[in-house]
């Protein structure tokens, strides 16, 4: 028997516990199930038990999911493009995808707002943020946000969401937080300057409580779900 829809509903339980710490409501936090590395049949598996928004990392095995579940006849989902974007993969991410969260170059966001269909909806932006400063992560540094953020806002066929942050994992709950805390820091910024921001994705499995009491609207929660991967499929 598949453990998906029960480890579903514990997460359900951890986010209304940490929604309720914060004072928010749990409907104010969306899971996003990342289900690289895994197959359609996943998939279906955990849209019978109700998820609806999944998040890909790798592009090609991404879009075969996107058609191979559709051909099951499960629509009305919504995927999230979670991976590092190269220049010459824009165009299926534009064409597949509803969100992308790992813009981080003007460049990237110019094409994918060139390459998206003209009879689809605008892509979902959210432009990734390195909070933590690491020399090894991706995302745009926070001197440079706000001018980054206010090119993609005027792009077409694009809307600015928000802000995502893989912020350096750590043990300690409080040092958990205060990187959240940094990127909603970011993000209350942008908006005093009047982007029209409501996108906060942040936090995993490992902290996912300290990134829902900072303001998370969207957590990112993959092994947690579907088990542990296995990378040599992928």
């Amino acid at each position: 028997m598949s453990l998906i829809p029960h480890n579903l509903q514990a997460i359900a339980a951890t986010i209304v516990a940490a929604a309720q710490e914060s004072g928010r409501p749990a409907a104010s936090v969306q899971l996003l199930a990342v289900s690289k590395t895994f197959g359609a049949d996943a998939v279906l598996e955990a849209v019978a038990a109700g998820q609806r928004a999944f998040g890909e990392n790798y592009l090609q095995e991404g879009v075969d999911k996107i058609r191979a579940v559709q051909e099951a006849g499960a629509t009305a989902l919504e995927w999230h493009f979670i991976g590092p974007i190269q220049s010459n993969k824009t165009r299926p991410i534009a064409e597949h995808f509803d969100w992308v969260h790992t813009v981080e170059r003007e460049k990237i966001a110019q094409r994918l707002s060139e390459q998206r269909p003209a009879g689809l909806a605008p892509l979902q932006i959210c432009l990734q943020v390195n909070i933590s400063g690491e020399a090894s992560k991706s995302g745009v540094t926070p001197q440079e946000l706000s001018a980054l953020a206010h090119k993609v806002a005027a792009l077409p066929n694009l809307t600015l969401r928000g802000l995502m942050a893989i912020p350096e994992p750590v043990e300690d709950y409080a040092q958990q937080r205060a990187a959240f805390a940094a990127l909603r820091a970011l993000y209350q910024q942008l908006r005093a300057e009047g982007l029209a921001l409501d996108t906060l994705s942040m936090g995993m499995s490992a902290d996912l409580r300290a990134a829902i009491v900072e303001g998370a609207t969207i957590v990112r929660v993959g092994s947690a779900i579907f088990g542990s991967r296995n990378y040599h499929k992928a």
